[in-house]
Order: C-alpha cells, then structure tokens, then sequence
C-alpha cells in the first residue's frame, strides 16, 4: 500500500478577527447560562441540568480561549515586526 501524497500546495489558512469571535462566543454562553438559572428547578426536575452546567462550561472554556488567542494574536504581532524590523 503507498501513501497518498497530495498533488497541489495547501491553501494559506483563513484569518479573521479572531478575539472577537471568541469573546462573543463566551458571552453567548454565558447569557445562555444567566438565562436558565430561573428555570434550575424545572431542569432538576425533568433531568437537564446538564444543560445549564454546559453553558457554564461553555463560558468558562470561552475565557480561556480568550486568554490563548490574545497570547497568539500578540505573538502574531510580534512575529511580524520582528520580520519587518530584519
């Protein structure tokens, strides 16, 4: 069996505002969260906390995705003037 090696270049990857989206997807979470908690009794009963829990966890693992492409976009930054500097 040969391994398959592709025929053209990969495309470049796509950029786009990346903080942004996160943030927005971490508060989306959240408010989801916010949302639900009148409602805990109703979700016990019937079995779906899991579903509040899930938006908090969605939140929570927003904010470290925050902290990671802030530290990626700087990086980026960094990489660039380092470049245009040689």
């Amino acid at each position: 069996m040969t391994k398959w090696t592709p025929t053209h270049e990969a495309p470049e990857p796509l950029e786009g505002p990346v903080v942004p989206t996160i943030v927005g997807g971490t508060i989306l979470w959240f408010v989801l969260f916010l949302v639900q908690l009148p409602f805990y009794g109703w979700f016990d009963d019937h079995g779906h906390t899991w579903w509040l829990w899930t938006c908090l966890a969605g939140a929570g693992l927003g904010l470290i995705g925050i902290w990671y492409v802030r530290g990626r976009d700087a990086a980026i930054r960094r990489d660039t003037a380092a470049g245009a500097e040689n």
